[in-house]
């Protein structure tokens, strides 16, 4: 499995049988040149995970990709014209011979005012690698590689560690990064305080890494 940073929250995950791009939002650059994609996965309708004027060229430029976002995301692809799978909880189907079961269902809380939206996570290859979104929901599979949040309004950085610990991954990749200053503060805590047996690697954006 090799995995692709674009910044933020989307990355594309490509396996021996598919590629698959997940939550291409606003703060990130350089996924919408990618081509023979299988699939654009979309984890709740937020704009720093879907970005409206950039994907519908992504999708015509990738005519054999399927778009499948969480069930708040309907009304926006709606808007924009794109035909689209809703993946609720508990869902699980394939993408080019690659497992894909959707978990959690709930946005985390940013501020009690403000209503929660639905938030899907993607677990891929029973476990393989863990997207979860904007949400600390913790999956029954053992994760392998967890795209870890590391900076929101909707996080501090205790409840990251805590995510963290209670995942469990062999390997944390640090995502959601872009509304932080200096992300790399964040990182050193991953770092020192991961359960044992757990590695946080930041991946280089933009560039294949081998997980």
């Amino acid at each position: 499995m090799r995995i692709v940073h674009f910044g933020h929250s989307c990355v594309l995950l490509e396996t021996d049988s598919a590629r698959i791009l997940v939550d291409p939002g606003t703060f990130s650059a350089g996924f919408e040149n990618e081509r023979e994609l299988d699939a654009v996965l979309i984890t709740h309708q937020h704009f720093d995970h879907i970005d409206s004027e950039r994907l519908p060229a992504l999708l015509a430029a990738n005519p054999g990709a399927e778009l499948i976002t969480d069930p708040g995301t309907a009304e926006t692809v709606d808007k924009l014209g794109l035909p689209a799978r809703t993946a609720h909880s508990g869902d699980a189907f394939t993408i080019g011979g690659t497992e894909v079961i959707t978990v959690g269902g709930r946005h985390a809380v940013i501020h009690a005012d403000i209503p929660v939206v639905p938030n899907v996570g993607f677990v891929f290859g029973a476990g393989a690698f863990y997207h979860p979104g904007d949400s600390f929901h913790v999956p029954e599979q053992q994760i392998d590689v967890l795209g870890l949040p590391t900076g929101a309004p909707w996080l501090k950085a205790s409840e990251a560690i805590n995510f963290l610990r209670a995942v469990g991954p062999r390997l944390a990749v640090p995502i959601h990064e872009a509304v932080l200053a200096n992300p790399a503060m964040h990182y050193g805590l991953f770092t020192n305080l991961a359960p044992e047996g757990t590695e946080v690697r930041v991946l280089p954006r933009g560039e294949y890494a081998s997980l």
